[in-house]
């Protein structure tokens, strides 16, 4: 692997997600941890709608601007800038910028492994 610098600037967002997704891990060739950059909007969702778990996904958002509201089956978290959220495998989770928040949420998303492996959970 070596070494990498990266200007998430120079990456182009995913297309098709809820939110502006720029995968650092993909540009760094990184095969073990999945490494994102998201801009979420007021009323946006990261990285997949609704309510989802991973069967084995350890999942961190880190707050760099903003709030990040994160929906659980019991509660609902407000994660402030400059604080972590973890999500441990098979814990449902939806994380999203409240519709009413008052601008955008720039977050760093991490997962180990870097699976896709998210699963819907029925309201």
């Amino acid at each position: 692997m070596g070494y990498h610098v990266i200007d998430p600037a120079d990456l182009e967002p995913e297309p098709d997600r809820p939110s502006e997704m720029r995968y650092i891990s993909e540009a760094a060739g990184m095969e073990r941890m999945g490494l994102r950059l998201y801009r979420v909007e007021p009323g946006e969702e990261i990285p997949l709608s609704g309510l989802h778990y991973h069967d084995e996904q350890e999942e961190v958002f880190y707050v760099l601007e903003g709030t990040l509201s994160v929906e659980t089956p019991t509660k609902t978290y407000h994660v402030e800038r400059g604080q972590f959220f973890v999500a441990e495998p098979e814990h449902p989770h939806r994380a999203h910028n409240a519709p009413d928040a008052d601008g955008d949420a720039r977050v760093l998303g991490m997962g180990a492994p870097p699976q896709s492996d998210g699963h819907s959970v029925e309201s």
